[in-house]
């Protein structure tokens, strides 16, 4: 009995297979099919192309760029962006796409001098389009080369401004609302402050730049001279101008109407400790003390002296960290990374950017997008619209046919510290700077890459 059910069973079986042939071969064939149908989805959605941004901003502008990239990368469907802290890299020589740097922190960002892409060759390369026309031309200025044509993007630059404690000037019974414009009447403050609080009437930060490369574009003097009779271009920073400056800075030393904190920005937190009652420095502090309102303090522009032939006041060198898109790398990754300096320019983005770093903005589209939302006074709005626009404020000093100033500054740092020490007059620390200096400078290269 079991045998002829067993036997019952399996002719069912078969009869039902012989009834539906097609169902069997459908089933069959269905799970090649799926692999190779998945297999052709996956072919035809290729991986955005990353690129790497590396970078050594702190606190809240560290911040503010990982929300902007954030941003950015969830809008982008073929690109993305991956950023890097410079402190977090083990190998500086493994190089990334893209890099915010200052030209003088190569070696400290990359352990060598690699070579730059210009943003109009990135440009051309790619086909992407991007207005570098729309830039403050005082900006472009920054960052064109010898031909007009934009290198990077002018991300994080500044110009240098006076700031001063308007309670302060009470004190001492100097007019608030009257900051002064010549070197000669910040003199006449300083003496004034240092008789009601001696601890430091005057203070400067980053004095290389402010107080030698902007006092020569003040006052029309070229930083460098350009390159004759086969020899390459020299510097010029130890002039008459730059001399009797410098000279005049150590007589305040002397006096203790200046004090001197390093090279660098270490004035800003002494000044915005209430313990200095003027400083020279980078116009992004303002923002802070918008912030922050330490104490009633007041903007004004850089001083100059007013004896000198040629003067011009408001031709000043804006400085800073640039973005920089590094060469030998791949065509779509330059397509990415110059999509990526379009976002940035978009005036919303530069409207945060601005708002919480201070640097200056980059098109008058950014400056209409603060001043919508009262970022800043209406009179701060006006005035740097007026600077940033004018081409007459654009120095014109900083040579474009040679690389190596920023590792000049370093120099002359060093040579003024000799000064403020009163180891060397400032003739001898000007013209040592300048003979160390020259050893510095390159010629430009001539094949539409940089190195600096």
């Amino acid at each position: 009995m079991p045998r002829l059910l067993l036997l019952s069973l399996l002719l069912a079986f078969t009869a039902a297979q012989a009834a539906n042939p097609a169902g069997k071969l459908a089933a069959a064939a269905a799970k090649p099919a799926a692999k190779v149908a998945a297999k052709a989805v996956a072919k035809s959605a290729p991986q955005p192309v990353v690129i790497t941004l590396r970078h050594a901003l702190t606190g809240e502008h560290a911040a503010l760029l990982v929300e902007l990239v954030d941003r950015f990368n969830a809008d982008s469907k073929t690109g993305q962006v991956s950023l890097q802290h410079l402190d977090t890299v083990d190998n500086p020589r493994q190089l990334p796409h893209m890099a915010l740097l200052a030209d003088d922190e190569h070696q400290k960002f990359f352990g060598s001098y690699p070579r730059l892409l210009p943003l109009w060759k990135a440009l051309s390369l790619t086909g992407e389009r991007l207005d570098t026309k729309a830039l403050f031309p005082v900006l472009a200025d920054a960052v064109e080369d010898s031909r007009g044509r934009v290198q990077a993007l002018p991300l994080a630059l500044s110009v240098p401004v006076l700031y001063y404690n308007k309670d302060t000037f009470r004190k001492a019974g100097l007019d608030p609302a009257r900051p002064p414009r010549t070197w000669l009447e910040v003199q006449e403050s300083a003496g004034k402050i240092y008789q009601i609080d001696r601890r430091c009437p005057f203070t400067s930060s980053e004095v290389a730049w402010v107080h030698v490369d902007n006092t020569s574009t003040q006052h029309s003097e070229p930083l460098a001279n350009p390159a004759r009779g086969g020899k390459g271009a020299t510097l010029a920073l130890n002039g008459l101008v730059q001399v009797k400056h410098v000279a005049l800075l150590a007589s305040w030393h002397k006096s203790f109407y200046f004090r001197y904190f390093g090279p660098d920005r270490e004035a800003d937190e002494k000044f915005l400790a209430g313990e200095c009652g003027m400083l020279t420095g980078d116009s992004s502090l303002y923002m802070r003390l918008l912030r922050n309102k330490p104490f009633d303090f007041g903007l004004a522009d850089l001083p100059h002296h007013d004896d000198v032939r040629g003067v011009a006041p408001g031709r000043l060198l804006p400085d800073g960290a640039l973005l920089w898109i590094l060469a030998d790398k791949k065509r779509p990754e330059y397509a990415v990374a110059t999509r990526f300096i379009r976002f940035l320019l978009q005036p919303d983005v530069q409207r945060e950017w601005v708002n919480a770093t201070g640097f200056l903005p980059m098109t008058p589209a950014a400056v209409d997008a603060l001043a919508a939302a009262g970022n800043l006074p209406p009179e701060i709005v006006e005035k740097t619209v007026a600077r940033l626009s004018d081409r007459k404020y654009a120095s014109g000093a900083k040579p474009k046919t040679v690389a190596g100033m920023g590792r000049v500054r370093g120099v002359l740092s060093e040579e003024l510290e000799a000064v403020w020490d009163n180891r060397k007059p400032a003739k001898e620390a000007l013209d040592t700077a300048v003979k160390k200096g020259n050893t510095l400078l390159r010629p430009a290269s001539t094949d539409g890459v940089v190195t600096q």
